[in-house]
């Protein structure tokens, strides 16, 4: 365990020292950067910059080019979305059209079995039943 300890500290203390380090590279008021040094260091960084700006500008580009072509096929989402709640609208009032068509017929030939039953009972004596 103690092992452990010890290399963490050694680690925290190299990782502290050349963070230290890396934070004086580009100080203007570092006495020991010479004036070209500094010239260098200054268009270094507008370079740097320039260079970000760059890439932020096409980036924010692609993303309203991306967003563009976002809006656009959510355009035709919405309008696919609606031709299907048209369709589903129509073809739920199909199904209601069949389904009373089938409850009329099926009344129907309710209707026509109970009266087949009851001509097969009347006739059942006589064994003629006109059929």
């Amino acid at each position: 365990m103690w092992g452990k300890l010890k290399r963490g500290a050694v680690s925290l203390t190299i990782c502290a020292g050349a963070m230290a380090g890396s934070a004086l590279a580009d100080d203007r008021r570092d006495p020991t950067m010479s004036p070209s040094a500094a010239s260098r260091d200054h268009e270094t960084i507008r370079q740097m910059n320039l260079d970000q700006l760059t890439y932020v500008q096409q980036r924010d580009a692609r993303y309203a080019e991306e967003a563009r072509g976002y809006a656009a096929v959510r355009r035709a989402d919405d309008y696919r979305d609606a031709r299907r709640r048209d369709n589903y609208a129509q073809q739920r009032d199909a199904y209601a059209r069949d389904l009373q068509h089938y409850r009329e017929e099926r009344q129907r030939y309710d209707q026509e079995m109970a009266q087949w039953r009851q001509d097969r009972t009347d006739c059942a004596p006589s064994g003629d039943c006109g059929y």
